[in-house]
C-alpha cells in the first residue's frame, strides 16, 4: 500500500504547510530550513504518487488531493495524539495528563471533590482545568485540546465521534439578592420581570437563548441586560449586592458560599430541568487518568439531587 511509505513527520509537516499557505512561513513555524521542508513535501508526494500542492505567486495552494489529505490529517490528529500518550504511559510509567473543560455553572464543590479523589488515587497525574462553555469546549475536545467536558448536555445525540454520559439533573431558576423587592413573593410571573435588569452570560449560549425565547413567547421585550459575563461566580456575587436578576443553576446556588444571600424567585414559566453530563471522544484507547476520573465523577454524581 502507498500509505506504508508515508512518514508521520512528513504528514504533520504537510499540515503546517497547508495551514500557512507558504513554504517559508511554514519552515519558520517548524524551525526548519526551507530546503528540508521542500524535501519532506517531495517525499510525501512520492509516497502518495500525487501532487499535493501547486505553487502560486503568493505561496502555495492545495490540489484536490492535497485538500483530501489535509482533511484526513485533521481527523487523525486526536487519535495520533492519543497513541503518542499511550506510548509515553508505557515507556515512562507515567499516569498522564488530564485536560478537562468544565462549565461555569457546575458546582465547584462537586468538581473539587472529584479532582481531589483522582489526585489521591493517582498522585503523579497532572490536571489542567479550564472553565468555559460548550460552544468553545466541544470544538476543543474534537481537536484534541481537551480530554473531557463536564457540563450541561444540550444535544439529544452527541456530535459524531463523541460520547456523552448523563451524571445528574439540575434546574435553572431565576435568582436575586435576598433583599430584592421580589424576594418575598410566593409567585412571580413573567410580566413582573419586564422592568427588571439582569446579570447574564453571553446571549449565544443555550441558557440565555432559552430565557429570551420565553420572554418572546410571552409577548414581552427581551430581558434588560445590565451586566454580562461568562463567569457564574462573578454574576452571583454581583446580584447579591444589587437589584439585578440572574438565570442559573439551582444546585450551584445551594452549594455556593453565597447561598444565604441569594433567593430563588418562583417563576413557573422559567423553571427548566437540564441534564449535566460528561462528554469525551469515542476512541479505542482512553488514558488511565481519564478512565479513572470518569469512574470517580460518576460516583460523586449519585449525591447530586435537586430538591425543593
Amino acid at each position: 500500500m502507498l500509505v506504508i511509505g508515508m512518514q508521520l513527520r512528513d504528514i504533520e509537516y504537510f499540515a503546517v504547510i497547508a495551514e500557512h499557505g507558504h513554504l517559508g512561513r511554514a519552515a519558520d513555524a517548524l524551525n526548519l530550513s526551507q530546503p528540508a521542508l521542500s524535501k519532506s513535501l517531495r517525499r510525501l508526494e512520492q509516497a502518495t504518487q500525487v501532487k499535493l500542492v501547486k505553487r502560486t505567486p503568493k505561496g502555495i495552494e492545495l490540489t484536490a488531493e492535497g485538500s483530501v489529505l489535509l482533511l484526513r490529517v485533521r481527523e487523525l490528529r486526536p487519535s495520533l495524539q492519543s497513541v503518542a500518550r499511550e506510548i509515553a504511559d508505557v515507556s515512562q510509567g507515567r499516569v498522564g495528563h488530564l485536560r478537562t473543560g468544565v462549565g461555569p455553572s457546575i458546582p465547584e464543590q462537586f468538581l473539587s471533590d472529584a479532582f481531589t479523589t483522582l489526585l489521591k488515587d493517582a498522585p503523579r497525574t497532572k490536571l489542567l482545568v479550564s472553565v468555559s462553555d460548550n460552544d468553545l469546549m466541544v470544538p476543543a475536545l474534537r481537536n484534541g485540546e481537551l480530554d473531557l467536558i463536564v457540563n450541561y448536555i444540550s444535544f439529544l445525540n452527541p456530535p459524531e465521534a463523541l460520547v456523552s454520559e448523563h451524571l445528574y439533573d439540575d434546574e435553572f431558576v431565576v435568582c436575586a439578592s435576598a433583599k430584592h423587592r421580589l424576594a418575598k413573593r410566593k409567585q412571580v410571573v413573567l410580566s413582573d420581570l419586564v422592568q427588571e435588569r439582569w446579570a447574564l452570560s453571553e446571549p449565544t449560549l443555550v441558557s440565555q437563548q432559552r430565557l429570551h425565547d420565553k420572554f418572546r413567547e410571552g409577548g414581552f421585550p427581551p430581558p434588560r441586560v445590565a451586566f454580562e459575563s461568562r463567569s457564574a461566580a462573578l454574576r452571583l456575587r454581583t446580584i447579591t449586592s444589587s437589584d439585578l436578576l440572574d438565570f442559573r443553576s439551582l444546585i450551584s446556588i445551594r452549594q455556593g458560599t453565597l447561598a444565604s444571600a441569594v433567593t430563588t424567585l418562583p417563576v413557573k414559566d422559567l423553571a427548566w430541568r437540564r441534564s449535566v453530563g460528561i462528554i469525551y471522544r469515542q476512541e479505542t484507547y482512553l488514558p488511565p487518568a481519564l478512565r479513572r476520573f470518569i469512574e470517580i465523577i460518576k460516583a460523586k454524581a449519585k449525591n447530586m439531587v435537586v430538591s425543593h
